[in-house]
């Protein structure tokens, strides 16, 4: 039988009531009873959980552990309401239903610029050439929060521009979507006391802080001071007891630092719950090939990130190297979509060309013209999960969708033609593509000498 959403929301509220008496004694009992409301939704992702609950030496136990005590009750509780139910075991079976129904993609989470404004101007973002002048009104980004919710989606990360700029306007929806889940990419130089006080009382809403290495390095692409700002705002989130994770870019400069353990020993010293590493992509006319990392560096980088796993409390992600996890390329909708804040719907975050604007379409529309459906046709992109994405490893598939749907580039001050985007990612691609398949079929024996890893 069937439980409805409804019922799954009062027993899993039930089940951390429970749990909140004795998180860590009581974890496993409350696994059980998740298990049995969630049926098979995201059984692979319960089950890593399960092993780790029941593995007391583990670090993942013991950030676990961290989370549960050292933040802020009422927010622990929104968080574990809004997140792990509903845009997970509630949302996550409506999306699949959703995508049968309208054979679209349907996102989990939905990346939406409030603003191009930004108080910074750090080098090689694309941000900060597009002015200040475009906007998301709070109906814009009301309409979409709600239109999503109605597909299932309860997970909304901000990015921009600096979104803090908006600090009203995005309080505001956290208030009028109180069942939804927000998190937001910030320099974090806007955060305050008053800020902190407000994300106390809303609940629903969790920074993460863009570091890219120790001050030399931070300061030397965002600006003199930047640093310390920084890490004043992570110790006032800290004092209150708020989560918060790290938001770091990977450059053949960079690299080094970013994985070394003394970066992650720095940040969670600092208080990250988590830490998002993100691939240099060479975007825009202006962007800096010579940046993105070299196959050696890169595969350094695989080694690092996975091997500070197994040592340190902190929940680390790889958006390039961890494709297997999450079946290659997401974008598209697959996972997730980006909407500029001119309205623009992008299939991703790094790839400025669209089809569709959220202003003249719903948002279902949306994912259903011929930009997403190309992205819902062909992934994944390639067989080799280390070489998931369509304009960085496999540079002639987003050739041939911009070219066959008609996509133009959304970019507002300095348009980037597909042709100039991938001529900076072919001779990536080649170089990274026997280092890729090495280290798959390292990892996948199984897979033996086939030629599926080759693309597709």
């Amino acid at each position: 039988m069937k439980i409805p959403d409804s019922l799954k929301r009062y027993g899993l509220a039930k089940v951390f009531d429970y749990l909140d008496k004795d998180p860590m004694n009581n974890m496993s009992k409350v696994m059980d009873l998740v298990n049995k409301f969630a049926g098979d939704t995201l059984s692979l992702q319960r089950e890593a959980f399960d092993r780790v609950i029941n593995d007391k030496d583990s670090c993942w136990h013991q950030l676990i552990e961290k989370v549960w005590t050292q933040t802020d009750p009422d927010v622990l509780k929104t968080v574990f309401n809004n997140f792990f139910v509903n845009a997970n075991l509630v949302g996550w079976p409506k999306q699949e239903k959703m995508r049968e129904k309208y054979g679209c993609n349907i996102p989990w989470a939905i990346l939406l610029d409030p603003t191009s404004a930004c108080n910074l101007h750090c080098t090689g973002c694309w941000a900060a050439e597009y002015g200040n002048k475009l906007n998301l009104t709070f109906d814009d980004i009301d309409s979409i929060i709600t239109q999503g919710k109605e597909l299932g989606i309860y997970m909304y990360i901000y990015t921009g521009g600096e979104p803090l700029v908006r600090k009203k306007d995005i309080i505001a929806l956290c208030e009028k979507h109180s069942d939804a889940a927000f998190l937001s990419f910030t320099n974090a130089t806007l955060i305050d006391e008053e800020f902190c006080q407000d994300l106390l009382r809303v609940k629903n809403f969790i920074p993460a802080i863009s570091l890219e290495g120790f001050e030399e390095a931070n300061d030397s692409r965002r600006g003199q001071g930047v640093y310390e700002k920084v890490t004043n705002a992570m110790a006032l989130l800290k004092s209150h007891h708020l989560p918060f994770g790290i938001s770091t870019c990977y450059t053949s400069v960079n690299y080094k630092d970013i994985t070394s353990e003394e970066f992650y020993d720095k940040i969670i010293d600092l208080g990250a719950y988590f830490v998002w590493f993100f691939h240099y992509m060479p975007v825009g006319n202006d962007a800096a090939p010579e940046l993105m990392p070299t196959p050696e560096q890169r595969e350094e980088i695989y080694h690092r990130i996975r091997a500070m796993r197994q040592t340190k409390g902190i929940f680390a992600m790889d958006f390039q190297n961890d494709g297997e996890y999450v079946g290659g390329c997401i974008a598209g909708g697959r996972r997730y979509l980006h909407i500029n804040a001119n309205g623009d719907v992008d299939p991703c975050v790094f790839i400025h060309y669209s089809d569709s604007n959220i202003h003249e379409k719903t948002l279902l529309e949306c994912l259903q013209s011929p930009l997403f459906m190309a992205y819902h046709n062909n992934q994944p992109f390639n067989d080799n999960m280390l070489r998931p994405c369509p304009m960085l490893e496999n540079p002639e598939c987003i050739e041939k969708i911009v070219r066959e749907t008609g996509a133009h580039s959304t970019d507002p001050q300095s348009p980037e033609t597909v042709e100039h985007l991938t001529a900076k990612t072919h001779p990536y691609a080649d170089n990274w593509k026997p280092t890729a398949d090495k280290l798959w079929q390292q990892a996948h024996p199984q897979c033996g000498g086939c030629t599926a890893c080759s693309g597709k």
